[in-house]
């Protein structure tokens, strides 16, 4: 379905580094950009331009745009978020979506990678020794710093700093201009190689998506839709919150199939068991 055709990809920060071989191996596909794309346009993470829309209607569009744009019926685009992990307390996450569109055979397929490997952080900074401890633990210069007068203003801003007399340089003059200054991690793929971590796995994901086809039509992405709970416990019996089986869904025909104790235990330690262990 997907042999020697081609497929743009939708960025302007360097993800087809990552993205494009795992694709061109995985699918047979040729990978290619479009001239003069601007994602910025659909918002971006440091403030000038608002994200309107949530993180897959955003792909999509982006996706679609550069389709267009470049005359071309197959198309992926990624869009990421970062902020508090949804479950894992006093943790940051990486939480990227990466979509597939194929217009000739009207197939939308996507896939979601949720990590805790990022560096995303932020501080208010008075010195620069306190610059250069933030800088430390966010893994400053192999991964770009940005500075801004404060933390939501978006006019007195400078990024991809990854040069320390340079970083030490702007910050001098904030410091003397303003007092203080704003620091945070620049999220931007290109300058983030954790991130750029996290889309090339997401990549493998979508790849092995794509090529699980459903047992009825034989529709590509046939995939998970959702992880049951219910995991008995090897000491009570009583169901735990770990997982029993995945339901896996065509998006085309709508088939289901479970797949019982897909992580090939049939029961879980009972110090995962809220009564033995409450």
């Amino acid at each position: 379905m997907f042999e020697s055709r081609r497929v743009v990809i939708a960025t302007k920060h360097k993800k087809e580094k990552v993205i494009a071989p795992i694709l061109e191996k995985g699918l047979g596909v040729h990978c290619f950009l479009p001239e003069d794309f601007d994602t910025d346009i659909l918002g971006t993470f440091t403030g000038e331009v608002d994200r309107e829309l949530d993180p897959v209607s955003t792909a999509r569009k982006k996706c679609l745009m550069a389709m267009e744009l470049s005359k071309c019926d197959l198309g992926i685009a990624s869009e990421g978020s970062f902020g508090a992990h949804p479950s894992l307390f006093f943790a940051n996450a990486d939480d990227e979506f990466l979509i597939f569109i194929d217009k000739k055979n009207d197939l939308e397929i996507v896939v979601r990678e949720l990590s805790i490997a990022t560096n995303f952080n932020g501080s208010e900074i008075n010195n620069e020794q306190e610059l250069l401890e933030f800088a430390r633990i966010a893994k400053f210069p192999s991964h770009a710093m940005i500075l801004r007068k404060s933390k939501t203003n978006t006019k007195a801003i400078v990024k991809g700093l990854t040069n320390e007399k340079e970083l030490k340089k702007i910050a001098e003059q904030m410091l003397e201009k303003y007092g203080s200054f704003y620091v945070e991690t620049d999220m931007r793929a290109m300058y983030n190689p954790s991130r750029m971590m996290v889309i090339e796995e997401a990549t493998k994901k979508l790849v092995d998506k794509i090529n699980s086809y459903c047992p009825q039509c034989n529709t590509p992405g046939f995939g998970i839709v959702e992880a049951k709970k219910g995991l008995e416990c090897s000491l009570c019996g009583l169901p735990t919150n770990s997982t029993l089986s995945f339901i896996y869904k065509c998006i085309k025909c709508s088939f289901k199939k479970e797949e019982m104790y897909p992580h090939k235990k049939r029961a879980e330690d009972p110090m995962y068991c809220d009564f033995c262990n409450p």
